[in-house]
Parts: C-alpha cells; sequence; structure tokens
C-alpha cells in the first residue's frame, strides 16, 4: 500500500492551515511589506524541492512554496480585509508612505 498521496493531502491540509494565521499576523504587524519574505521562502522552497530525491519531500517541499507564493496575494487581500473592518488594524504601526 501506498499512503504517499494521504500523506502529502493532509501536509497541504496543515500548511494552508497554518498559513491562515501567518499572513493575518504578518499584515497586522508589518502591514503589506512583508512580501518579499514570502516570495523569497517560497521561490526558496521551490527550487529546493526540484533537487529532493524523495516524491513525497519534494511535493511537501513543493505545496509549502506556493503556499508561501500564494500568500502574497492574501497579504494584500488581508490589508483590504482590515479597512473594511473585517479585521483589526493595528494601532500601533504607522502607515506606510505610498
Amino acid at each position: 500500500m501506498n499512503f504517499q498521496g494521504i500523506l502529502i493531502g493532509a501536509a497541504a491540509f496543515i500548511i494552508i492551515g497554518v498559513f491562515h494565521p501567518v499572513v493575518i499576523k504578518a499584515e497586522y504587524h508589518f502591514g503589506t511589506r512583508s512580501w518579499p519574505a514570502f516570495l523569497i521562502v517560497g521561490a526558496v522552497a521551490l527550487i529546493l524541492s526540484v533537487f529532493l530525491e524523495s516524491t513525497l519531500w519534494s511535493a511537501i517541499l513543493g505545496v509549502f512554496g506556493f503556499s508561501s507564493l500564494w500568500s502574497i496575494r492574501e497579504l494584500f487581500e488581508q490589508e483590504e480585509r482590515v479597512k473594511k473592518g473585517w479585521f483589526p488594524a493595528n494601532p500601533n504601526r504607522e502607515p506606510v508612505e505610498q
């Protein structure tokens, strides 16, 4: 029996579940200025996934990398949710001039 598909699915579920609050916290503390960190982490994870011998770990790292890249979009959407009042704004963070 091959459980790799189930393990990859479970890992994807956990990774996506973890990224949700990470994006919320990142936007709260740093605003959208944190997007380059998500880009770097995602790119590094995807590059590393190509070089892994194990299909299981390569797939999990690929899911992690793409989840990190997707978080960039979610970070900007989270900013809009804060503007709409759906999430609290950080009163201690100074607004970034654009």
